[in-house]
């Protein structure tokens, strides 16, 4: 069943959603919450992540516009909840404005020959925008899958000069943590199969492998913060 609107592309896709919601819509969209839809984006994202893995044009094309419904969905939410007030083109406008901002090189004079340059300087524009973190960890998710997160707080670690270390089950002793020792394969698939392989081994022992790398990753979170402390006493 074909129904036409006004607009075009976005902006029809903005029509209908406020049609959905207003009077006479959906009874499900109008009682939706930000909450509520939580799980939806969280499904949604994953969908897309594995249609962008797949390389299938028409799922991503399927899934993209999924994750862009629960944007306008939640934007639509905000301009009909009173002390939000805020809609898609506020959101638009926002992050506009962010990239500007985080894009002196391109909008400014500021000068970046290559993605490294652009990176080195990242870090910079996001202290002044944000003075109120006062931690490399600050700003990052904890809510991300594990393995996201440990590359992600690895990456901070390296940054501050923290050591990433583990701890050996023979003799509790700390050491840093060598990839040789692992025997990392040299590829993405040899070393998909040796994580398979560290999950399956944790599993036969009864382990939660998401839970105890959740746990490394409190303790690496805790040198982190130790070595920044150190180093502003220093300072």
């Amino acid at each position: 069943m074909a129904h036409e609107f006004e607009g075009r592309g976005l902006a029809g896709l903005v029509e209908m959603t406020a049609r959905l919601r207003g009077p006479g819509g959906c009874p499900w969209d109008a009682d939706q919450t930000h909450a509520s839809l939580v799980q939806y984006l969280v499904e949604e994202t994953h969908e897309l992540i594995e249609a962008i893995e797949t390389g299938d044009r028409g799922e991503m094309i399927e899934e993209l516009g999924d994750v862009l419904y629960q944007v306008l969905f939640h934007s639509d939410i905000a301009a009909h909840t009173p002390g939000e007030d805020f809609d898609i083109d506020t959101v638009a406008d926002h992050m506009t404005a962010k990239m500007v901002a985080r894009h002196p090189h391109v909008f400014g004079d500021r000068e970046a020959d290559t993605a490294a340059d652009v990176v080195a300087f990242w870090d910079d524009l996001k202290a002044t925008e944000k003075p109120h973190r006062t931690s490399v960890l600050d700003g990052i998710p904890l809510g991300m899958p594990a393995l996201a997160l440990a590359d992600k707080m690895i990456g901070r670690a390296e940054r501050v000069g923290a050591p990433v270390t583990v701890e050996r089950a023979d003799d509790g002793e700390a050491a840093d943590l060598d990839a040789a020792d692992l025997d990392a394969g040299p590829t993405e698939e040899e070393l998909g199969d040796q994580l398979l392989a560290i999950v399956a081994d944790a599993r036969e022992h009864g382990l939660d492998s998401e839970r105890a790398l959740r746990g490394a990753l409190r303790r690496l979170g805790d040198r982190i913060r130790e070595t920044e402390g150190s180093a502003t006493a220093e300072a």
